[in-house]
């Protein structure tokens, strides 16, 4: 499949069933150096149809302690953007065809090359990036070399957004945007609270554009409560958690692999309850 058409497809193929797409963040490199490729293969068959891979970094900006710490582990573990690559590369040929998404950071990509790292993650699989403390007002060229090789570039929307600047991002991400549950970084939290459902309410009205929610979603309770509103829902922090009550940094990989599988697999039974309350509006 061409790059990025399984981004399309998974949205439309939600979109026909009303549901919500489960999107598992984990982090190459964690918990081990080959962990990466069992853990992406295991969140598609059980049942995640798009799947964010962080690339790690020294200086995550934007997430909380607990994926703070699963960089700094991939990176005591030499992962770098180059083997980042090598294990999207690994995922399909293993047959996996779930989109995949890197997320990382300006800095290791500027480092490899721009232009050298979305002709490599193009011709590896990649179907998306998602460049978190890149705004899509410095995002021009970038998003240009993108567009020229069919690679989507999303970007982040915060939920203290006015309305001009989610219609920016709505208008500059490629195919969906990101909204941040809450303002501040990564991490679970126990509850979902009203003003991240009125806030995707807006960005219903306001969107052209699929759109994910993420930041802070690890029960099935907050994805029957997140999902209707939105056409997908993140589940990265929780995902590491997992991992680490099996062991973390010294986990062995099919304990990592069978900790995930057990956590998304009902996230995404929930997701085929929570039935989308209303399509976003045509462009």
């Amino acid at each position: 499949m061409k790059t990025s058409d399984r981004i399309s497809s998974a949205f439309a193929a939600g979109r026909e069933a009303s549901q919500p797409l489960v999107v598992p963040f984990i982090t190459a490199g964690y918990p081990t150096a080959t962990s990466t490729v069992p853990i992406v293969t295991a969140l598609a068959a059980s049942g995640a149809d798009m799947i964010e891979i962080g690339m790690p970094f020294s200086d995550p900006l934007a997430d909380g302690p607990t994926i703070q710490h699963a960089s700094e582990v991939a990176l005591r573990n030499g992962m770098t953007v180059g083997k980042t690559l090598e294990a999207v590369r690994e995922i399909r040929a293993s047959g996996t065809d779930a989109a995949l998404i890197l997320m990382g950071y300006c800095n290791p990509v500027f480092a490899y090359g721009v232009d050298a790292f979305i002709k490599d993650a193009t011709q590896v699989g990649v179907d998306g990036l998602i460049i978190a403390d890149m705004p899509p007002d410095e995002a021009g060229e970038f998003l240009v070399s993108c567009r020229a090789v069919g690679l989507s570039l999303t970007f982040l929307v915060a939920p203290n957004a006015p309305d001009d600047r989610i219609r920016k991002v709505d208008g500059a991400s490629t195919h969906f945007s990101y909204c941040v549950s809450v303002t501040g970084v990564t991490g679970a939290r126990s509850a979902i609270e009203s003003r991240t459902i009125e806030f995707l309410q807006r960005m219903r009205k306001l969107s052209t554009k699929p759109f994910v929610v993420g930041f802070g979603i690890k029960k099935p309770e907050h994805v029957m409560t997140l999902g209707p509103h939105a056409d997908g829902v993140v589940v990265g922090s929780a995902i590491i958690d997992a991992i680490e009550s099996v062991g973390g940094a010294g986990a062995v990989v099919v304990d990592a692999v069978n900790a995930v599988s057990t956590l998304v697999a009902p996230l995404c039974a929930a997701a085929r309850q929570a039935t989308m309350t209303a399509q976003r509006r045509e462009a």
